[in-house]
């Protein structure tokens, strides 16, 4: 069925994230999130202690989604050719090719992304932020739609290299998954006694779809109203006393476009102050950095989200005028 308004929209999100929690229990929230990242063409970093899922969520994303996949196990001796691709010479015709790397794929999950060196994490820079590699001075596209989930360990820092601001900065959101409660977990290891959910699961939707959604995702209305206030907890971030770097104008177009995909998963087709203050949690607090840099943790990170949504004012007049009690 083609996807033409927000109310068929919304029931295919619907499907897509029951497809995801029938293997990611207990969880959603997370998925949810997840699968705004995806609609709203950005790249997702998921951050939390190992066991938990962060994998198996990228996995469950992939398999629910009939695209192409590639998974990429950041290692200390990846190097950029062994992600990107390299130029190699072919002796029957004399000329170098270009033999394409697993980043070409539609759906890329890079574990431990953390766990490769510098020089090999800034060869996702490009990728991440405009879909295209360059190699030997020659420009590849990647294909469309284009989706990251790369997953970290926070806790954990031997023989880690820590994510540098721009890296970080081209995330569209960062969550987490946590530990599953008492009877989640009990379920978890009921199911997987045999075989694990994710062996059966199939697509409910193509890469068509997903290109589909994005599209409806950028159509959505945002008042000006909105938009000055988006703008204004992006500003208020940079102005807090205790962050020496607030968010940047790439957390104002991802919260932008987050907000919209929001409005969408809720049968929408505008922007309410809800949808913001609900994806200013997850899109900008890893984009910030404290004043005691070396003391940087979530927590404090989220408290101050949590101060600049009470000081920024609402806009009322908007949430009246769209009929959104916030």
């Amino acid at each position: 069925m083609k996807i033409t308004d927000s109310s068929e929209a919304q029931r295919r999100i619907e499907a897509l994230r029951a497809n995801i929690e029938g293997v990611i229990r207990g969880k959603k929230d997370t998925v949810k999130l997840a699968v705004i990242a995806l609609l709203s063409n950005g790249q997702l970093l998921v951050e939390d202690v190992p066991g938990v899922g962060k994998t198996m969520l990228a996995r469950a994303m992939a398999r629910s989604i009939d695209a192409s996949f590639q998974r990429i196990q950041f290692t200390p001796d990846l190097l950029p050719s062994d992600v990107t691709g390299a130029s190699v010479f072919n002796q029957k015709t004399g000329e170098f090719e270009f033999q394409p790397g697993p980043i070409f794929a539609n759906i890329i999950l890079i574990d431990e992304i953390n766990r490769t060196t510098p020089r090999t994490q800034s060869s996702l820079l490009e990728a991440m932020d405009e879909h295209q590699v360059t190699v030997d001075g020659r420009t590849h596209r990647l294909p469309d739609p284009f989706f990251v989930v790369a997953t970290q360990n926070p806790v954990e820092f031997y023989g880690t290299y820590p994510l540098p601001e721009g890296q970080r900065d081209r995330f569209m959101m960062s969550v987490g998954l946590g530990y599953p409660s008492f009877e989640v977990e009990k379920e978890i290891a009921n199911d997987q006694m045999k075989r694990h959910p994710i062996e059966k699961l199939e697509p409910v939707m193509t890469a068509g779809d997903i290109k589909a959604l994005q599209s409806i995702v950028r159509d959505v209305h945002i008042d000006q109203d909105i938009m000055d206030y988006i703008v204004s907890l992006v500003h208020a971030t940079r102005n807090h006393p205790a962050l020496l770097l607030g968010a940047s104008p790439r957390g104002s177009l991802a919260l932008v476009r987050t907000s919209q995909a929001s409005a969408i998963a809720a049968a929408r087709d505008f922007v309410v102050p809800d949808d913001v203050k609900q994806m200013a949690k997850w899109v900008l607090p890893h984009r910030f950095i404290s004043r005691q840099r070396s003391q940087t943790s979530l927590h404090e990170t989220n408290e101050i989200m949590a101060e600049v949504l009470e000081e920024v004012p609402v806009p009322i007049e908007a949430s009246e005028r769209r009929g959104d009690g916030s």
